[in-house]
């Protein structure tokens, strides 16, 4: 009696196999940008950059970078944000300074660069992007009451 159950699922696993597979090859793939899955698209055709600063929608948000940061590297040896937007360099640079929150090591001490915890600047700021939302945002910022 066991055999027979073990040979006929056996039997009946290629069976399921190629069904399964069957079925998955007919799934249409639907994206959410508009174009097949292998086609390769700009990212500037599906979200326009937009320059100029952008208002917070939260007390404690990160700024949202109001530039392309397309070319930029930030890895282990180089952070090209730095090169602008370090104190030492922002004033003739004329851009913003990185809050002082970023050169304060996990005790809170004072460092003269930035501390490696605020090193990668993409963790947390993104490039601000006219964007349609993916899904309903009902978010109201705070009125600050």
């Amino acid at each position: 009696m066991k055999r027979s159950i073990v040979t006929g699922g056996i039997a009946l696993l290629p069976v399921v196999l190629l069904s399964g597979w069957a079925f998955a090859q007919s799934a249409q793939v639907e994206t959410l940008r508009g174009a097949d899955v292998d086609e390769p698209i700009p990212l500037d055709q599906i979200h326009k950059n937009v320059e100029g600063r952008m208002q917070r929608n939260y007390r404690q948000q990160p700024p949202l970078i109001p530039h392309s940061i397309e070319q930029y590297q930030i890895d282990v040896r180089t952070n090209q944000c730095l090169s602008c937007h370090d104190w030492s360099k922002a004033g003739e640079r004329n851009a913003p300074t990185l809050s002082m929150t970023h050169y304060l090591d996990r005790e809170g001490r004072e460092l003269d660069r930035v501390a490696g915890t605020r090193y990668f600047c993409n963790q947390c700021h993104v490039p601000q992007a006219d964007a349609p939302p993916l899904v309903e945002n009902v978010f109201q910022p705070s009125t600050g009451n």
